[in-house]
């Protein structure tokens, strides 16, 4: 039995791949190819917005080649992931983008791939060549009991073979204890991912008879449970919790984000979101509040006019807030995802 670290938020390994180590410190980019799938898995998680053949670099809808570039540049990240949907249904724009990323970063940027498919050496070959560094594969539930009979077996060598990094990454729910055995018999790695209920699968998930593991949490009971007893015998395995996912992973994804793009006013949070003060207006009295703004010494650099208002630090608004409220005018603290139009966590009037 290989040594097991217990690791954060419920997480614990005896191994962890490089794109692993690279996801833990929140330096992963994330990109999503295609939503199409020729699976029906039970438990994906993809929303119903993503189930289209479109493609997303982290939380932004790429329209061209500069979108994930720049995604890359603003969270300066050490590596991509990319996944889907099934993104070797769109095998050259996967092959595209890994070239994309290895040119513009250089051969140190590490590149994983999920895929549900167990591709032949020649496909394997070609994502080899591009620079994939590390693949993933998720083979169905109904093959776990014989896949050494199947042509993930196949896959698995031929990745190896080609100098790839390459594990089996599935849920941890009831028959992983068979892919275990697998995983050592071919010496592969293994990631297991607690089981989480989503917007998209919570009703097959209720009809077999799964639930939730307490009133906070979209864990499933029971999942840490098989991985524990995984871990026993299997080599090299991980388990990523759902918490860790959010608490950590996420975590430390944006506030890598935020430190690479915060304005100097912005005051970033410890979840990684950012702060700052806003005032409405319309727009016939923009001028009047930035004349009053400098008026009152709020230098340049501490505030930034938009296009209904203007932005500032939201201590400054609060110091001021008194002297510039007008009717027609609204005051707020806006914390907010660092991401361009970045999604608002919370919207506090003064």
């Amino acid at each position: 039995m290989s040594k097991v670290t217990q690791g954060e938020a419920g997480s614990f390994h005896s191994f962890l791949s490089e794109g692993c180590k690279l996801c833990k410190q929140g330096a992963k980019m994330v990109l999503f190819i295609t939503g199409i799938c020729p699976k029906d898995c039970f438990y994906c998680p993809v929303s119903e917005e993503r189930r289209a053949d479109v493609t997303y670099v982290n939380e932004r809808k790429v329209i061209s080649d500069q979108d994930v570039v720049d995604e890359a540049l603003q969270m300066d990240a050490l590596g991509t992931g990319i996944t889907g949907g099934e993104p070797l249904l769109r095998k050259e724009k996967v092959i595209h983008y890994i070239r994309l990323l290895k040119d513009n970063f250089g051969h140190q940027h590490h590149i994983h791939m999920y895929t549900s498919m167990a591709p032949e050496f020649d496909t394997l070959k070609e994502l080899a060549d591009a620079g994939l560094d590390e693949i993933r594969f998720h083979p169905p539930v109904k093959a776990w009991n014989e896949l050494e009979r199947t042509d993930y077996a196949n896959s698995i060598k031929y990745a190896k073979e080609l100098g790839m990094e390459t594990g089996i990454e599935i849920p941890s729910i009831a028959g992983v204890q068979k892919v275990g055995h697998f995983a050592n018999n071919i010496e592969c790695f293994l990631n297991l991912n607690e089981l989480e209920f989503s917007d998209t699968n919570s009703d097959a998930m209720i009809k077999l008879g799964y639930s939730l593991i307490d009133d906070v949490s979209n864990a499933v009971e029971g999942s840490e449970k098989f991985a524990r007893e995984v871990a026993k015998d299997c080599e090299r395995i991980h388990f990523c919790s759902s918490s860790y996912k959010d608490a950590v992973q996420l975590r430390k994804r944006l506030i890598r984000i935020a430190g690479n793009t915060a304005r100097p006013f912005d005051d970033i949070g410890e979840e990684g979101t950012v702060y700052y003060g806003n005032i409405e207006c319309a727009e016939n009295d923009l001028e009047s509040v930035l004349e009053e703004l400098v008026q009152m010494e709020v230098q340049a650099d501490m505030m930034e006019t938009k296009s209904k208002g203007v932005d500032l630090a939201w201590w400054i608004l609060e110091e001021i807030a008194e002297s510039i409220k007008k009717p027609g005018r609204k005051l707020y603290i806006i914390e907010r995802y660092p991401f361009e139009e970045g999604l608002i966590v919370e919207k506090i009037p003064l």
